[in-house]
């Protein structure tokens, strides 16, 4: 049961949101316009506001109900590990060639189910570094980070290594933007130099 509901969490993070959102109702792949990202924010860019919403309420649905998998079938085991199963489909989903997206909504889903002071550490941190930085990756990269002093301090979360590994996903999964940071190009969220990827839903 317990590999069964692993695969099961991979599976329903691997689906593709924003990439079915993109090719149903606009006829394009969002991983080809804005920022290439299948997440939220790049359907923002893209799509609009509404479609963005959309987009961020499933991703997040996928990593609460994987994590809820474990509680439903009463099975013993800590819940945030299918969580993050979840968040490993949203990045490499089987669904799309593995060219996903780089899981902070999924990662929020999962700790809404299991953990609300670390989601409201973790994502305090996600808004605040933004907010100081003005890099959108610097705050997905703290998520990460925070996770894991959380887990070193908290006497009831022994989930150190797991959130270790999870720290080095997020800089692999943002190694583009790390190497755009150090050459000077990465764009913060407020660069007016940005064109504007917003394109008309297609004629039905």
């Amino acid at each position: 049961m317990f590999w069964l509901l692993l695969l099961a969490s991979y599976l329903l993070g691997s689906i593709p949101t924003a990439l079915i959102v993109g090719k149903l109702f606009f006829d394009v792949d969002i991983r080809e316009l804005g920022s290439k990202n299948p997440g939220a924010t790049n359907s923002l860019r893209v799509f609009g506001k509404k479609w963005a919403i959309f987009v961020l309420f499933i991703d997040l649905a996928k990593g609460a109900l994987a994590a809820y998998l474990p509680i439903f079938f009463h099975l013993d085991a800590e819940p945030l590990f299918f969580g993050l199963m979840a968040v490993v489909g949203h990045c490499f989903p089987i669904f799309a060639g593995f060219r996903g997206g780089k899981a902070i909504a999924t990662t929020a889903g999962a700790l809404l189910m299991t953990n609300i002071p670390l989601l409201i550490i973790a994502y305090i941190t996600f808004f605040l570094v933004i907010f100081l930085t003005k890099y959108v990756f610097l705050g997905s990269i703290s998520v990460g980070l925070s996770m894991l002093v959380y887990a070193f301090i908290s006497p009831k979360l022994e989930l150190e290594l797991i959130f270790l590994v999870f720290s080095l996903f997020l800089l692999y999964l943002h190694r583009s933007n790390i190497r755009n940071f150090i050459l000077g190009i990465e764009p913060k969220i407020n660069d007016k130099n940005i064109k504007s990827d917003r394109i008309p839903p297609k004629s039905m």
